[in-house]
């Protein structure tokens, strides 16, 4: 049985990918091959990106780290069946995505942790969306609350939308997963894909808007 993989307290702000998807489908042969132990290095590999990406879905740390130990489990017990047809990133991505997106909807009007309490906001999407709400104004735009908490205010815009569109601005702007990776993910269309962002993205900013006032 898979040691469960071992997570940080608090998840970082950045998730790179720290291998390439050659690297991981010869982990993965290891693995069909009876190698237990290369999956080890898959979830050190990968745990915390999932790790980050399931806690900005479901907004919930002890909840985010159950999820994506059940993905890698799953992942596990499921790796035989793995034929390599996307890589093993988009494929254990998809697992979790789809596991946190189950939960959210049976656990939809739970309260959350607040992720701008746990400090999330620096460098996510709550600082860039901030900025565009900022510079889609004129020049002599002000606003009408500070950084800090305008960027709260994204995070809790963010956690306001459907499932669906916080997975893809969770994918897009944090993860940096392209439209195609993204779809693999979600199992939908890359045009799917940009119409859900596209809309996502423009409930953010039209929630942002009454936080931004024009200077008299």
């Amino acid at each position: 049985m898979v040691e469960r993989p071992k997570l940080v307290e608090t998840p970082t702000q950045e998730s790179p990918r720290k291998s390439t998807a050659l690297e991981d489908a010869q982990l993965v042969k290891r693995v069909q091959c009876g190698e237990v132990e290369a999956f080890g290095e898959l979830v050190r590999r990968h745990a915390d990106g999932v790790y980050n990406a399931v806690w900005r879905i479901c907004g919930n740390l002890e909840d985010a780290r159950d999820l994506t130990q059940d993905a890698f489990a799953k992942g596990f017990e499921s790796i035989g069946r793995f034929r390599g047809e996307s890589s093993f990133y988009t494929w254990i991505f998809r697992v979790a995505i789809n596991l946190a997106l189950s939960h959210l909807r049976k656990a939809k009007g739970r309260r959350v942790i607040s992720l701008d309490s746990m400090g999330a906001t620096e460098g996510t999407q709550a600082e860039s969306l901030a900025a565009q709400v900022r510079d889609a104004r004129s020049d002599s735009a002000r606003s009408a609350v500070d950084d800090a908490e305008l960027r709260g205010h994204v995070v809790r815009a963010i956690h306001a939308l459907d499932a669906d569109q916080r997975a893809v601005v969770v994918l897009r702007d944090i993860e940096g997963c392209d439209y195609r990776e993204i779809g693999e993910i979600l199992g939908i269309a890359a045009g799917t894909v940009k119409s859900r962002l596209h809309r996502a993205r423009a409930a953010l900013r039209e929630a942002l808007l009454p936080y931004v006032r024009q200077e008299r």
